[in-house]
């Protein structure tokens, strides 16, 4: 995948088009990623211990990883990233749009 846990990313399709996260959970396997704050779904709640109240809950709902784009951290816009080897020997991100790297 190209982002990881941690990474802030915007989205390019849904409802939440435009707007800006970070990533708190990414499921490889199933291609999908949580972003913080959007994408934000309803479920209700049954009472139980953690939550005696029950309820109706927000929570983040998965985005498939096609929708997202990472954010550079160096120039603040959504860019596509490349693979190169760093000068330590280790695979790194960096940003195809000002060359800097991402990890």
């Amino acid at each position: 995948m190209h982002v990881k846990k941690g990474d802030t990313v915007e989205v390019l399709a849904g409802r939440d088009r435009g707007k800006r996260g970070q990533i708190i959970l990414a499921e490889p396997k199933r291609d999908r990623v949580r972003v913080e704050k959007l994408n934000l779904v309803k479920r209700h709640q049954k009472p139980s211990p953690q939550y005696p109240e029950g309820g109706i809950m927000s929570k983040e709902a998965p985005i498939h990883v096609s929708n997202v784009i990472l954010v550079c951290k160096s120039c603040d816009k959504p860019t596509r990233t490349g693979r190169k080897i760093s000068d330590s020997g280790k695979k790194v991100r960096y940003c195809k749009r000002c060359g800097a790297e991402q990890d």
